[in-house]
């Protein structure tokens, strides 16, 4: 029974941290999400700086905004709640292990603004 509650305390703590993904994991879901050959060290480079490569990593700001997931996407902008919600995504969704949200989200910054978004 010991052994049961230590498994289920385990899996919470797990999903609490998030996935954090290795260079070779992410460079092959990142290709799997349609993100460029070429573009592809540049995005783990970005994503490895921005939040350790933790699908749960948020970071609060000075102006009070939150930066969400791997891709450290702001709530300012690009997720709601937010002003603007230019992705049309809550901002819990860019937290999620599946990170299909957040690579869309992450593919329309750079394609507004490149990396200099970041």
């Amino acid at each position: 029974m010991n052994l049961l509650k230590v498994a289920i305390l385990l899996a919470l703590v797990a999903g609490a941290l998030g996935r954090r993904f290795s260079f070779c994991s992410l460079a092959k879901a990142l290709r799997k999400h349609g993100i460029p050959r070429r573009q592809i060290t540049n995005w783990v480079c970005l994503v490895n700086s921005e939040s350790g490569m933790n699908t749960k990593a948020t970071n609060r700001n000075r102006n009070g905004s939150t930066d969400y997931g791997l891709f450290q996407i702001n709530n300012g902008y690009w997720c709601s709640p937010g002003r603007h919600n230019i992705c049309r995504v809550k901002c819990r969704a860019l937290l999620s292990d599946n990170i299909s949200a957040a690579v869309k989200c992450a593919k329309k910054i750079y394609k507004s603004s490149g990396f200099n978004a970041w």
